[in-house]
């Protein structure tokens, strides 16, 4: 039986199934790199400080030394989990010797691509492999490319609410097979739906020259006064091809219609040898230049702008966790750092992903063929280098719709969806939300990139100016911030504790790196 939208809201709209709603569960990832006070990169290497970058749950490096990113436990609220990120922001602006953190996704002033040092996780094996693995990205793709920062959104909802939707559909089958099922055709539809995403919330439509370093790029930039590049269209550059890519992936063919297929698919890619990364080499003169000469490193190397997960044991691959317990959460990795807040990420973007990601786990999701894949993340390209194009027509199912056509349809669903969160969780906020992007889908000119680009061609400050000015705004806003879930007595606590974790880690290494890598590639 197919359920449309709206029977869903009917079902789920009875007092019996409502509260299943309001338990819903989010972690956040934030990335931000760490400056001078004039807007360079920082030299410095990652604090004692902050603890272990290896061990510490709240606190690490992504790509690089000065690349911080910091991690919110799960929550069931969305203050608190903003409140989670404030406070691990606040000790660590304390901690990080007057550097202070950059609010834009695209990089700062890097005078020299060679001054992004590596990240460095100890002497452990798992620590080697965790810089290897980084030194191998440089080899392949260089540092600038990975030292753009991006929100990383966790998402669940709670196993009531999928035992509720399993009994409603009248499925028989295994509880956490129905939720691997739901999560795939989750995923298929953010695939169709997602360009909403760079278009309401992309935020990086400009660069600094220095990003670029004489690279090759297919794109006509125009020149701001203040000397900054730009698209006039684009919404998030972050997400092009200037971003995180990866041609050799273009023929992996990743399948996402159901968990058997993607894990099938993800265990092949990290097998295919490259004929272009063989060519870097492995371990020349004693020094690990790369992983492997695969396509993929590891599994993380797949680009993907959303993601089946679950957690993961020490040591376990993550299609190695999918294919042992199912789907837990999914992740949507397609969002820009909000340059406009101070945790890169705001309250009502949070209450919108809530709808959206609602929306699109109710929604009718067909199996995709490769084809389909093509033409929804050709979309997305679309809307991430000219969302804001007047004359921009978008693909739904081979009719050409403008972004205004299309996003009215969507948000007549969207605001059901909206109207049912704000019952389950007794607030008025998801439909107050909801009503103000739609206004971005009328008005291009209200997007975070339609106001930056205004910003940067109208009132005189270059993009470097105007990142210190939103910095220095955020510095003193966290200095006044007050403690709400953690302390600092626990965040230091913490950091000691996890220096400790990784001197065991480091101590209880029983076999040398090479045999090491041997035994993770080999099962």
């Amino acid at each position: 039986m197919t359920f449309s939208i709206s029977d869903f809201i009917a079902e789920f709209s009875k007092p019996s199934n409502l509260s299943t709603l309001a338990g819903i569960n989010r972690g956040l990832e934030r990335e931000t790199l760490r400056i001078k006070a004039d807007g360079h990169l920082s030299a410095q290497s990652h604090n004692p400080a902050l603890g272990s970058a290896l061990t510490n749950p709240l606190i690490t490096t992504d790509y690089s030394e000065s690349l911080l990113e910091f991690i919110t436990p799960v929550s069931q609220s969305i203050d608190e989990s903003i409140a989670q990120l404030k406070d691990i922001q606040k000790f660590t602006l304390a901690n990080i010797n007057g550097d202070h953190f950059w609010p834009m996704s695209m990089p700062c002033v890097v005078e020299n691509e060679d001054d992004i040092k590596i990240a460095h996780y100890g002497t452990s094996n798992i620590g080697k492999m965790k810089t290897v693995y980084r030194q191998g990205l440089k080899n392949r793709y260089g540092s600038m490319m990975q030292v753009i920062s991006g929100i990383h959104f966790n998402f669940s909802f709670s196993d009531a609410f999928h035992q509720k939707t399993q009994a409603i559909l009248g499925d028989e089958t295994p509880l956490q097979d129905f939720i691997s099922d739901r999560y795939f055709s989750l995923i298929r539809n953010y695939k169709r739906y997602g360009w909403l995403i760079p278009y309401l919330f992309g935020s990086s439509p400009a660069l600094c020259p220095t990003f670029l370093q004489g690279r090759a790029h297919n794109f006509d930039f125009k020149k701001a006064p203040s000397g900054c590049l730009y698209l006039e269209y684009a919404t998030s550059l972050r997400m092009s091809d200037l971003g995180y890519t990866n041609s050799e992936q273009s023929t992996l063919n990743i399948c996402y219609n159901d968990i058997d297929s993607y894990v099938k698919s993800v265990q092949k890619a990290i097998n295919l040898p490259s004929e272009k990364f063989a060519s870097i080499g492995v371990k020349e003169q004693g020094s690990y230049q790369q992983l492997n000469a695969n396509i993929l490193q590891i599994e993380n190397e797949l680009y993907a702008p959303i993601r089946p997960k679950r957690v993961t044991k020490s040591g376990q691959k993550p299609s190695e966790a999918l294919a042992e317990g199912g789907v837990q959460y999914v992740e949507v990795r397609a969002m820009d750092v909000n340059p406009y807040v101070s945790t890169g990420i705001s309250r009502e973007q949070m209450y919108f992903m809530d709808v959206l990601l609602t929306f699109l786990y109710f929604k009718e999701s067909p199996a995709m063929t490769p084809e389909e894949f093509n033409v929804a993340d050709d979309n997305t390209d679309k809307v991430i280098l000219a969302g804001r194009d007047p004359k921009l027509v978008l693909d739904d199912h081979g009719v050409s719709k403008s972004i205004p056509q299309w996003g009215q349809e969507i948000f007549t669903e969207l605001r059901g969806v909206a109207k049912l969160l704000d019952q389950a969780y007794q607030t008025e906020t998801y439909s107050q939300v909801v009503a103000a992007e739609y206004q971005k889908i009328l008005q291009p000119e209200l997007t975070p990139s339609g106001q930056i680009l205004n910003d940067l061609l109208t009132k005189g400050r270059g993009i470097i100016g105007w990142s210190l000015l939103h910095s220095e705004k955020y510095q003193r806003e966290l200095e006044q911030w007050q403690y709400q879930v953690f302390d600092d007595d626990y965040l230091r606590q913490l950091a000691a504790k996890s220096l400790l974790e990784q001197a065991q880690i480091e101590a209880a290494d029983t076999v040398d790196f090479d045999r090491f890598l041997d035994d993770y590639f080999s099962r």
